[in-house]
């Protein structure tokens, strides 16, 4: 049977590509480092590093044993995880994770809630990109966590278990003076002529509007690069361009902007609770997905539906 401190080891000397930078990660010193991987190596049979001029580098082999080690190791991390949450539910705990437009939005209605309703119960909550939230997921320091997909991008069932929690249309903001202001519902059709704001650093709405834009036959002149969504409002009310965004990231809408629908020339953005699907579920985690689910419904009804009927309107 293979060990898995050697394992670990392996994997730190594989990622960073050094014995040395391995052996400062883990508090070994670099004759340990070795000393573990030649027993690895005399435990699978072949060899799994080859030096080279600047670092060790992983053989065939080599390679496909830390791919294992890393599973491995992220599984161990989140039994770890789930036996620290079972300890903890006599005091009532939550590792909740969440992305930034449903942390300024949706989400604090569910928490408010919950805190009224579980007082007793920590919460504890985490806001990241979509990327850092699996990963978090993965290693079982999130119990659950809000996550969002589009048609082209959706989440895999088989790494989590995913519950839909509400569907939210994709919206246009244009200046309170744009030509368009007074409009209810334009289509992208209409809009290849205006320049746009996006948001910066490769933000999954720039793929919105390059997929929405093509697909209407232009592709989207960029003028400016906002860091958050009340910069590109504050950009868009200046008119320094038009811009797309998700209904949750207007829920606090500039005073200089109008939303516009835009019908189905824009796609819709699904919201999904997810989490492994071993994980055990503590009480607390029952509970606040049950609440979680009975807010969205009131969520969608009175937010999505309402404010999707008075969009174009003053």
């Amino acid at each position: 049977m293979l060990d898995v401190k050697r394992l670990q080891v392996l994997l730190r000397v594989v990622e960073t590509g050094s014995v040395s930078a391995a052996a400062d990660e883990l508090f070994y010193t670099p004759s340990a480092v070795s000393q573990q991987l030649r027993k690895l190596e005399e435990e699978v049979g072949q060899p799994l590093l080859r030096r080279r001029s600047r670092g060790m580098v992983p053989t065939d082999a080599g390679h496909v044993l830390a791919g294992h080690a890393r599973t491995i190791l992220h599984q161990m991390d989140a039994a770890m995880a789930d036996l620290a949450q079972l300890a903890s539910v006599g005091g009532g705990s939550l590792n909740l994770g969440t992305f930034p437009t449903l942390g300024g939005s949706f989400l604090p209605l569910v928490i408010s809630r919950f805190r009224s309703q579980y007082p007793a119960i920590k919460l504890h909550v985490t806001s990241s990109r979509l990327d850092g939230l699996l990963e978090l997921l993965a290693r079982g320091e999130l119990g659950l966590s809000l996550l969002w997909e589009y048609e082209w991008n959706p989440l895999d069932p088989k790494k989590f278990d995913l519950l839909p929690v509400f569907e939210e249309p994709t919206v246009l903001l244009v200046g309170a003076e744009h030509a368009l202001a007074q409009r209810g519902e334009v289509s992208m059709a209409d809009l290849g002529a205006e320049q746009w704001i996006v948001r910066a650093h490769n933000h999954p709405v720039g793929e919105v509007l390059q997929r929405s834009a093509n697909a209407a036959g232009f592709s989207p002149r960029i003028s400016f690069q906002a860091n958050d969504y009340q910069e590109a409002q504050a950009m868009v009310s200046v008119g320094l361009g038009i811009a797309l965004a998700p209904l949750s990231a207007v829920v606090i809408k500039h005073p200089g902007v109008q939303v516009l629908r835009l019908g189905d020339s824009a796609p819709s953005r699904r919201v999904l609770l997810a989490q492994r699907h071993d994980r055990v579920r503590a009480p607390a985690e029952v509970a606040f997905q049950s609440l979680l689910l009975r807010v969205a419904e009131e969520w969608e009804r009175d937010f999505v539906s309402s404010a999707d009927a008075e969009l174009g309107h003053a």
